[in-house]
């Protein structure tokens, strides 16, 4: 055989291969514990990034269930699509990921948007967690919200945080909440609310009590958030939030993570899986990247005006 001939052959067999390797098709179960916008991104955003990557149309079957905010039907979907045999499971947010890896002893989990991983008890480590599973942690720094809240009220003495203790994600920031104002001298205010339909009574609670309300990534708390905004309106107390969808909801401000990133940081993770890499030999990945919202008329409905400061360096202003 010539060896222009030789090439050619090879030339012709990488290019096979490569278009089988194109041609893959994945089964991609997601699942979370609540439809909100946040969370609606980061699935929107594992997905986007699939069919960026050649799994789209045929080749990918790409699947949601929503666990309405109970954490009963969060384990009765990850038992559910254990049976079914997906490729890989992608959980979004801590009931749901606690959930995934409670259910799967084998089929890969990608967890994302889990606040404390380990504290969830989700992975035994951030660096190669081992088992089946790895994923995204979206860990907020409250330090950097307190002094957000700061800025708009100098002389800030309590701050109210309405928040489902039964999350394990939620606890985790309000302990670092408490801390971190403690350090400043302010005081935190806790009212526990326990169910979506509980919000609005949590947050009446903190009437009178603080001078500020701050929502944390709280997936009960969020998936209930036009109530906790209007006690705010009603009450002209200031509510901050920790995720900047919220401020487009009726926040005051945040300082955040775009959501839709963090799926597709989160879907990064799931190509690796797909690839044949061991989950467990991956590094949980910490969320990157904050933007800053503000609301300049949620801002006048609830009695305080945006500093110069912050306008001037907000990523977007909600009109």
């Amino acid at each position: 055989m010539k060896l222009s001939s030789l090439f050619q052959g090879v030339a012709m067999a990488t290019a096979l291969f490569a278009a089988g390797a194109s041609a893959a098709s994945a089964y991609v179960a997601t699942t979370a514990i609540v439809e909100h916008p946040a969370l609606d991104a980061v699935r929107d955003g594992v997905k986007a990034v699939l069919e960026e990557n050649g799994y789209s149309g045929d080749k990918l079957k790409f699947t949601y269930e929503s666990a309405q905010g109970q954490p009963a039907i969060a384990a009765q979907i990850a038992r559910k699509l254990v049976g079914e045999k997906p490729d890989v499971i992608v959980a979004i947010a801590t009931p749901s990921a606690q959930a995934a890896v409670t259910a799967s002893k084998d089929i890969p989990v990608v967890f994302s948007v889990v606040t404390d991983p380990i504290g969830a008890k989700v992975v035994p480590s951030l660096t190669a967690p081992g088992s089946n599973v790895t994923g995204l942690s979206d860990m907020v720094n409250v330090e950097q919200h307190l002094a957000l809240i700061r800025e708009f009220l100098p002389d800030l003495k309590r701050l109210g945080i309405p928040f489902n203790p039964g999350e394990a994600n939620s606890v985790a920031i309000v302990e670092a909440m408490k801390q971190a104002a403690a350090a400043q001298g302010i005081e935190v205010v806790e009212s526990a609310a326990p169910k979506s339909s509980d919000v609005m009574i949590a947050t009446k609670q903190l009437v009178g009590k603080v001078d500020a309300v701050y929502a944390t990534t709280d997936n009960t708390i969020i998936s209930a958030f036009e109530s906790v905004v209007k006690v705010g309106i009603d009450a002209k107390l200031p509510v901050f939030a920790a995720d900047t969808a919220s401020v487009e909801r009726g926040a005051v401000a945040a300082v955040g993570y775009d959501y839709a990133a963090l799926g597709r940081q989160t879907g990064e993770l799931v190509l690796k899986v797909l690839a044949g890499e061991n989950p467990g030999d991956i590094d949980v990945k910490m969320a990157e990247g904050t933007d800053l919202y503000v609301n300049p008329k949620i801002a006048k409905r609830m009695g305080v005006s945006i500093p110069d400061a912050v306008l001037a360096r907000a990523n977007k202003v909600i009109d």
